[in-house]
């Protein structure tokens, strides 16, 4: 009697695992609702990239304004003399977003295809050069505004300077989070 009972909860147990399966295979082959499919026309694709670069526009405008916004909150909680603006608009213009045209970008993707595995990187490392030439640009200005500002204007910067690190892609995430 004990072995048919340790039988009969073997079996069970089985279809038991084998009706969890179908039921999940079941589950996992029926079509998701609300989800669009994965392979759009060449049509859709160009109308969905065409909407996209109309609302870049708009993007570009948001963006620049908060950074006004920002440059202003800080400008006037670091109460600058006349001697320091000039410093000041110097570092304002280095911190000015590079224009799409002048990025050295890589261009286009048909041509990027049609390079060797060497070629690419070597390109990827001249636009790695000039990003680290714009960034020690930056710096030179940023060095030479700090050592315009007093020791509580330097609190002051530092502070409001510590809020924004991590660029607008890890702020986004921060506020996900």
């Amino acid at each position: 009697m004990n072995t048919l009972r340790k039988h009969l909860v073997i079996a069970f147990t089985a279809a038991g695992l084998f009706g969890a399966t179908v039921g999940a295979q079941a589950q996992s082959a029926a079509p998701v609702e609300g989800r669009q499919a994965s392979t759009l026309t060449a049509e859709q694709r160009l109308a969905k990239k065409a909407e996209w670069q109309a609302k870049a526009g708009e993007r570009h405008a948001k963006m620049a304004q908060k950074r006004a916004e920002h440059q202003a909150k800080l400008q006037a909680s670091l109460n600058l003399t006349a001697q320091q603006k000039p410093a000041w608009d110097a570092f304002v213009a280095s911190r000015a977003p590079v224009k799409h045209g002048e990025r050295a970008g890589r261009g286009d993707r048909a041509a990027w295809a049609s390079l060797s595995a060497p070629q690419r990187m070597e390109k990827q490392i001249a636009m790695q050069k000039a990003r680290t030439a714009h960034m020690e640009s930056r710096l030179t200005a940023l060095n030479s505004f700090y050592a315009v500002l007093t020791p509580e204007q330097r609190k002051t910067f530092d502070a409001q300077a510590q809020h924004r690190k991590g660029g607008r892609h890890h702020q986004q995430h921060r506020a996900n989070a």
